[in-house]
């Protein structure tokens, strides 16, 4: 097994009296893709909002290379550095084009040359097949096309790891597969990932292991194959279900 990277031990989250994570705890090894799903309103955006110290938690502690990741402390902009996050809404700016969106948060959190930054920023938008947009505004681009711009983004900070969260929920099903395979290939690149996706195909695909929650619980934690297969629990088994159709019509 590879090198441990990120560690969750029995974390807490409360907003006010509802216990929306509730003890939980798992461990993430470098180049390992993890996929998160369970149903609306379990946890699963709650829990990477937290690993990325984007939410404050009542128990338990994360740490990424053994330093522990905590809400508001000092060192949290270093430590975030190393976890690169995409979330469902883009969140690039209207006003910069491409390039610029990129360009910025290595220029001023990192302090890096805008050269050097901007090569690499080509590079990878080579790499997600958006190199002639590099100059387009966000308003010019499709919605695949700006999360694929909001992964290469994230990427160009040197990320130890990613977190995506419901990257396709908003896309057209045409979109969808274009963001899916610049994905898969981060994982083919041995990547280190922790996914939250109501896509399964998709999840059995990329996935080494599934982490199945309920009411904030992870109830299952599973090789892809066990779980799609033979789900542990009665409440796995009714969730997996739900993307079985029978035809309802004879020819």
């Amino acid at each position: 097994m590879n090198e441990e990277l990120l560690k969750v031990e029995h974390l807490t989250k409360k907003f006010e009296d509802n216990v929306v994570l509730d003890d939980i705890s798992f461990t993430v090894h470098k180049g390992e893709v993890i996929v998160i799903v369970g149903p609306s309103g379990c946890g699963k955006s709650t829990m990477l909002r937290c690993i990325n110290a984007l939410e404050p938690v009542q128990g338990g502690r994360i740490t990424i290379d053994g330093d522990e990741i905590v809400y508001g402390s000092k060192n949290l902009s270093s430590l975030r550095q190393k976890i690169g996050m995409v979330f469902q809404s883009y969140d690039l700016f209207p006003h910069l084009n491409v390039l610029d969106n990129i360009l910025l948060a290595p220029m001023k959190a990192q302090k890096r040359k805008k050269d050097e930054v901007a090569k690499e920023a080509v590079e990878l938008l080579e790499r997600v097949g958006l190199r002639d947009k590099a100059k387009s505004f966000p308003r010019q681009l499709s919605g695949g096309q700006k999360q694929r711009v909001a992964i290469v983004r994230a990427l160009c900070m040197h990320p130890e790891m990613m977190l995506f969260d419901e990257v396709t929920a908003a896309l057209d099903p045409e979109m969808v597969r274009e963001v899916l395979d610049v994905i898969l290939g981060l994982a083919k690149g041995g990547m280190t990932m922790i996914i939250v996706t109501h896509e399964m195909q998709f999840a059995r695909a990329v996935a080494d292991r599934v982490l199945f929650l309920e009411n904030g619980s992870i109830i299952e934690d599973s090789e892809p194959d066990t779980f799609f297969e033979s789900p542990k629990t009665e409440r796995a088994k009714e969730f997996l279900n739900i993307f079985n159709f029978e035809r309802s019509k004879e020819k």
